[in-house]
């Protein structure tokens, strides 16, 4: 046999595409977690319908893993794939559209018969008729190889061992790629440990794949990918959801506080009440409730016990959390929601990722109820927001929006592992002791006596003697916290809420304006932050200046905020919504924010947004 030959390149965009019930998400994770084991940078793009079991080879049952790997520090999972693995015709014609030509396609050719075909609206097999002729495909009869390579496993039906090609694919890649797969191999020992004969024709699958790229002929060339340089650390793979969970464990960690999650399940909020259901011996109880008013109910009453209470739900779920999170802003009382967005109104599209509940968040409940909101920018980053965010509500006994979105809950990338003691000391004082006098000069509690900096009223737990206190939803007096109807003392208390709020401590925004002289800022919140980071460089290294800056704070807003925009002849604000930054920019600040925006359930492109920073620093320039 000829030797192959191996090419040293410095990235590469993947996507595995098949039937939901094809273990393309499986297949990505795994390839992931090997190539993070590696030392490569990364960026992932999970991409599902929201099905549990979509309609087999039909467009709308498509399931797609995107993953985008270099030597170098990476932003996004890419625009476009360079290797698509499509394992039927409906995973060929739900992403060709997005290759590049030139790109690689390898192609499940048992699956385009003449019905799978048929379903999706090809007359002819593109295999056949020129349709692929600008790509190079790679032709696999996967299915069928891996039946083959289980032949002797004669405990499993043929439906059984078809199951295993997505190993046999993965395993395929993995040559391809020169990744490991000694990883791969303790998981399956772990998922099908109880079961040795589907764990042996897995791991037959996946060295078959291996074995398949390098004896046949149809692949001459194998690839590396050298180790990006970064920080000395401790890395791991991470996704949103596990990441946020983390970061919601260490901050009551650090607060000395129990952590109670009360929650319904919503996709894509769940996995956040999965990873912290297992976590009791840190200190966290997780409760299921029957609903979304159920889940913040118990969450905000754990709060009123001395807990550190939180919610996890999605765009939907707030709607209906809606009142609660006004009774804790009349309590004044810290409490956590988690709102992991997705594609809306309604129920929308549940699996896809948007950025539209920015004014919910902000006004989304009756009265002048204001609430502080936190937004993460990447899957690592969802960690520290979720620190920043128990800070807030604790500092300031608030409610505290926290706002992901359905790319980063379950995209992934490295994430270096902290050092506990490098984490901010947020340890809580709960109120101990009467603080104040009756007119007939006997101590008593004021419930809502106020911290001179903070404006907080004390944490008094239920149970602490002398510290008995009224709560509800009824507005209260100042100081003594008993019922109040009185017009002023309801102007006042709003008024003292607001300011609080108003009053939050975050860091001025800051500006990365290499030239010092750039005409344009891109400002961005969330999610967006890695399209906008790259989509800057790109146009940097075309000769354009131009400056961007990110918001992790949207209420309020940093002090700085205003004197940053009025720097700059044009800014631009992209968001995956219709403008909501937008117009709260325009209103506080009176600035003319030039929108960029879409709600395609994806994120932005580099491309795109390097196109309109292009476009408009030749507008300012002309």
């Amino acid at each position: 046999m000829t030797e192959k030959s191996i090419e040293q390149i410095d990235r590469v965009v993947i996507r595995f595409a098949g039937d939901s019930g094809d273990g393309m998400q499986l297949t990505g994770d795994r390839f992931t977690s090997e190539t993070a084991a590696l030392g490569n940078d990364l960026s992932t793009l999970p991409n599902f319908p929201a099905e549990i079991r979509a309609p087999q080879g039909t467009l709308p049952g498509v399931s797609s893993f995107q993953l985008h790997f270099a030597d170098h520090d990476v932003l996004t999972p890419g625009d476009a794939p360079d290797v698509l693995v499509a394992m039927n015709p409906a995973a060929l014609k739900a992403n060709l559209r997005d290759l590049p030509r030139g790109a690689t396609v390898i192609v499940n050719t048992d699956e385009f018969t003449k019905r799978n075909l048929a379903k999706v609206g090809y007359d002819s097999s593109p295999l056949e008729d020129g349709t692929l002729e600008s790509w190079h495909v790679h032709a696999v009869p996967l299915t069928s190889i891996t039946v083959e390579a289980l032949a002797d496993f004669e405990g499993l039906s043929r439906k059984d061992k078809e199951r295993a090609k997505n190993m046999f694919a993965l395993g395929l890649l993995s040559w391809m790629y020169h990744r490991p797969t000694t990883g791969t191999e303790a998981f399956l020992a772990t998922k099908f440990g109880s079961k040795p004969e589907v764990l042996a024709a897995n791991l037959a699958a996946l060295k078959a794949g291996l074995h398949y790229g390098e004896t046949t002929e149809d692949f001459a060339v194998s690839y590396e990918i050298a180790p990006a340089v970064m920080p000395a650390g401790t890395y791991r793979n991470i996704t949103g959801n596990t990441a946020l969970a983390y970061g919601l464990v260490a901050a009551a960690q650090r607060a000395g506080l129990p952590l109670v999650l009360g929650s319904y399940p919503i996709t894509p909020a769940s996995d956040i009440l999965h990873t912290l259901s297992g976590l009791k011996r840190h200190g966290v109880t997780t409760l299921q409730a029957e609903d979304e008013i159920a889940g913040i109910g118990m969450a905000l009453g754990a709060s009123f016990g001395g807990a550190l209470g939180v919610t996890t739900t999605s765009g939907p779920g707030v709607a209906l959390k809606s009142e609660t999170i006004g009774l804790a802003v009349s309590l004044e009382l810290p409490l956590v929601i988690v709102d992991v967005q997705r594609g809306g109104p309604s129920t929308g599209l549940p699996t896809k990722t948007e950025q539209a509940d920015l004014l919910q968040a902000m006004f989304g409940r009756n009265g002048e109820s204001p609430v502080p909101i936190v937004a993460a920018q990447s899957p690592a980053d969802c960690f520290a927001a979720a620190i920043d965010a128990v800070r807030i509500a604790t500092t300031y006994r608030t409610p505290v929006f926290l706002l992901s979105d359905g790319y980063l809950a379950n995209g992934s990338e490295p994430w270096a592992i902290p050092d506990v003691a490098d984490l901010p000391d947020l340890t809580v004082q709960f109120a101990t002791r009467p603080n104040g006098v009756d007119a007939k000069g006997r101590e008593v509690f004021q419930p809502y006596a106020r911290d001179e900096d903070t404006l907080a009223r004390p944490w008094a737990v239920p149970g602490t003697p002398g510290l008995e206190h009224r709560v509800g939803g009824i507005e209260k007096a100042n100081i003594t916290g008993h019922i109040s109807y009185d017009p002023d003392n309801h102007d006042h208390m709003t008024r003292l809420r607001a300011s609080k709020v108003a009053g939050v401590e975050v860091p001025d925004l800051e500006v990365d304006d290499p030239s010092g002289d750039a005409d344009v800022l891109v400002l961005g919140w969330g999610s967006t932050y890695g399209p906008i980071a790259a989509a800057t460089r790109s146009a940097r290294n075309a000769g354009v200046r131009v400056a961007r800056a990110h918001l992790r704070h949207l209420n309020p807003f940093p002090a700085n905020t205003g004197e940053v925009l009025r720097r700059y002849q044009r800014v631009l604000v992209p968001e995956m919504n219709l403008g909501q930054l937008s117009l709260l920019l325009r209103a506080a600040y009176l600035v003319d924010v030039r929108p960029i925006t879409q709600v395609r359930g994806l994120p932005f492109t580099t491309v795109e947004l390097a196109d309109a920073i292009t476009a408009a620093a030749k507008e300012v320039s002309s």
